[in-house]
């Protein structure tokens, strides 16, 4: 599989997680990390759809963006993980698991900022 419908795949299973993150959040009480954790994965799978397209159509470096789109989506994954687990079983997924998360997705975007402002233009 390659790294677009592999990115795409993920981004549809990020949106599916996230909307039963907040249905979840919003059934049960005293889960605010619940509720975050999928705001971050709708936020973000919005974003990796996107910005796939966008790489699709030249607007962002190849290689860079694919390293960013991975970068995001394992952040976010890591980052929601560790909040839902605070949230239902009130126990961290990992010493700081959300950080690290946080730290990626960070990274994520400042890449796309450079595989934006790298992408070669015809």
């Amino acid at each position: 599989m390659t790294a677009t419908p592999l990115h795409l795949a993920l981004a549809a299973l990020m949106g599916f997680a996230g909307v039963a993150l907040l249905a979840a959040a919003a059934h049960i009480t005293g889960t605010a990390n619940v509720q975050t954790a999928g705001q971050m994965l709708l936020f973000h799978a919005s974003v990796i759809i996107g910005a796939t397209a966008a790489r699709r159509g030249g607007h962002l470096h190849d290689l860079l963006a694919r390293i960013a789109l991975s970068a995001i989506i394992v952040g976010a994954a890591l980052f929601a993980a560790d909040l839902a687990r605070r949230g239902f079983a009130n126990e961290a997924l990992f010493p700081r698991a959300a950080p690290i998360g946080g730290w990626f997705m960070l990274g994520g975007w400042l890449g796309l900022a450079v595989a934006a402002v790298t992408a070669k233009r015809s």
